[in-house]
This record gives structure tokens, sequence and C-alpha cells, in this order.
């Protein structure tokens, strides 16, 4: 019988986790949650290879291991670095982190355009969070930036490649699940860009999926450009009987009233593409380009969002009344028996309730000035002077 594999206790921001030998301090940070969490641009836990290049990530090992507490002497990339027994690592609490990152999302900034308000990403851009948390009102970069013509890399993907930071997901999506990748990284350091071959184009049956992966707004749906705010739109989750093999048939419905804007993948709290069966739930491009009508689906409910984001907002699967409070206080007794507000009143009507009312209140619903007594001073003054004219 084989000895039973022992866990590793690991402490990220003084909070421990046992995990499984092998786990990397950023999956060991997914468990735990919250802000305790990396940002990662290029990491991928779907796709094999990923990570290692934006930086993001990086860390600071207080102590390597039980056995050897000695620090590390630089920050590690969390996503490519396995925790080991005992390890203690400072993200949040970290000041060394903190510049660093800040030090990095500059660095990713220096040629990234600043078209959040014409992006079809904003809203949903891990860049962006990531420039609110670290990024600089002003910039130290004094040189031209680079920039490239947008191509259209297929009939239904655009390739906005001055918004790209090289973080290589759209590739292996195309190596990994697609039969046939005919894009790539062409030339190197400052002119490095993802490029096609010579006069041809993306179109093989999952290609759309790279549109998921993309962090930012370098790869965008061509038949959602320019139609909508994603803010606007309410995603809802679907799923059909899709015949196209390895396509799981579920997605995320974007609506604006009845009419189907955009679909996608259904995605989860890290904004990787969700599994199913073990499986990751890629959708064909029949699913996401063709299928634009409600009634080409099953729905399901309203898509979870975070309520940090702003595609939640003022989103509910349901109308969540307060739980009233008075009748607990008072015993049971109803919180309109304490005044009854027809014998208090002289004004309101006692046979009609006017919260009953499916109408404003008119003023057939109250009583006529006659049966209210009229204050003899009044109507003495009224008699000797007259009425006061408005």
């Amino acid at each position: 019988m084989a000895d039973e594999v022992k866990n590793f206790k690991v402490t990220i921001d003084n909070i421990s986790i046992d995990v499984a030998p092998g786990t990397t301090i950023l999956n060991a940070a997914r468990m735990i949650g919250g802000d305790v969490t990396p940002p990662a641009m290029c990491y991928y836990s779907k796709l094999q290879g990923s990570g290692g290049k934006c930086r993001t990530c990086l860390v600071e090992v207080a102590a390597g291991s039980t056995a050897d507490p000695r620090p590390m002497p630089k920050l590690v990339a969390s996503c490519r670095t396995t925790v080991m027994d005992g390890m203690i690592v400072k993200n949040i609490t970290s000041d060394k982190v903190i510049d660093a990152r800040n030090g990095v999302v500059e660095f990713l900034l220096i040629n990234h355009p600043l078209d959040c308000p014409i992006c079809d990403q904003a809203g949903e851009c891990h860049l962006q969070d990531l420039g609110y948390d670290h990024g600089k009102e002003s910039t130290r970069y004094k040189f031209a930036r680079r920039t490239f013509v947008r191509e259209d890399i297929g009939p239904y993907i655009q390739l906005h490649m001055t918004r790209c930071i090289l973080c290589y997901r759209c590739t292996y999506v195309a190596d990994q699940i697609t039969n046939k990748r005919v894009h790539g990284v062409v030339d190197r350091g400052d002119h490095a860009a993802i490029s096609t071959y010579i006069s041809k184009a993306i179109d093989n049956d999952f290609s759309g999926n790279m549109i998921d992966v993309c962090p930012v707004g370098a790869l965008t749906d061509k038949t959602f450009r320019f139609k909508n705010r994603v803010w606007f739109t309410k995603p809802v989750d679907a799923h059909r009987n899709c015949e196209t093999p390895g396509c799981c048939g579920k997605a995320t419905l974007w609506l604006r009233g009845d009419e189907v804007f955009r679909v996608t993948a259904r995605k989860d709290q890290w904004g990787e593409v969700q599994s199913y069966d073990g499986k990751t739930g890629w959708i064909c491009n029949t699913c996401r380009f063709d299928k634009k009508k409600t009634s080409d689906w099953i729905v399901e409910g309203l898509t979870s969002i975070s309520r940090h984001s702003v595609i939640g907002a003022n989103k509910y699967k349901t109308l969540e009344m307060p739980h009233e409070t008075v009748q607990k206080v008072m015993h049971g007794v109803r919180p309109k028996l304490l005044m009854d507000i027809h014998n208090v009143s002289e004004v309101n009507n006692p046979n009609i309730h006017l919260s009953e009312l499916e109408r404003p209140a008119k003023g057939t619903d109250f009583k006529k000035a006659s049966q209210h007594p009229v204050n003899e001073d009044k109507a003495e003054q009224e008699a000797q002077f007259g009425k006061t004219e408005k």
C-alpha cells in the first residue's frame, strides 16, 4: 500500500493553509482567496506552459521551508514557484512586492494606449484593474510609443496589436485546443508582435476562445465591436446541445432586453474559463458567433458577477426585501398595529387604504374639506377682512 502523501503547510500574508506538493504559490493563494491572491496577466491554469512572462504575480519568500528557513534573495514569480513545507510568503504585506508591482504595471503601460473609453474590453479588463490599483497619474516615458495597424486575423476577430502585452495566451490556445495554429510571435524585442503567417487567416472552429483568454483589448469580437458597453448588458447563463466535438455548449449570453449582443464562455472568479467534469468549458465558433437569439438557447438564470465589478451593478436575481425587525422587537406585534393612521389622521378616507391603490392617489380618496371642522378664529377673520388672494 502506497504511503499517503503529506501536504505542505504554507503561510501567505500570515494566513496558513495546507496544500498538496507541487502546488504553486499562486494557486495556494487562490485557495485562500481575497486580497492575498496575487494578480496574474499571463498565467492561465487551463493552458499548459503559461505564466512567467508578465511578472505581475511577484511575491517575497521570507522563509523557504522548515528545513531551510533562509529567505529567497529576490522576488519570485508565484505562478512558477512551487511551495515547500513551512514556506512563508509575503504578498500585500511586503513593501518590496508593492513597489515591484508598481514598476511592472508602469512598464506594461509604457506602450499601452489609454483608449479605455473606446475599448470593448473596458469594464472587464485586468490591466485596467491593475492600472487603478498600481498605476501612476503621469508617465516618465518620453519616447514615441510603438503603434501597429489593426489587423483582421479572421472573419470574426480583429487584432489591435498596440494594446497587446505579449502574454502568449492566445498562442497557447491555438496550440492546445486547435489542430492548426497559423499565428504566433514575430520579430524580437520592441518589435515583437502577434501576427499570422503571410496570407493566412484564423478560421478553425475554436478560434473565438482566443478572445476570452486575452486579458486586454488586443483581440476583440468583430460582431460586438462598438455595439454596447458590457455594464449596460445583462449576462445570463445558458446552454444548448452543441454537436461540435469538444464544445461544452455552456455559455454566457450578454443581453440588452431580448437581444443577444455577444456570447462568451463562462468564467470563474479569476477570469478563466470554467471547467465541467474535469474538462475546460471551451465553446465553438458556432455557439459564439452564429447563435445570437435567445430561442437558440436554454436560459438558466443570471450570471453570478462580483458585486465589486461594474458589470454587476444594478443586476439582481430576485427582489430581496429587507428583514422586518420591528415585529421581532415587539414580540410579534405587527408594525401597522402600533399606530393606525386612519384613526389618527383626519385626512384619509377610512374606507380606502392608500398603500393598496394601483394608481396615484386622487382627491376623492380623502375626506372632503366640508367634513373638517373650520377654525372659528380663521372664519371670523375671513368674514371681517375678506379672503386673502394668493
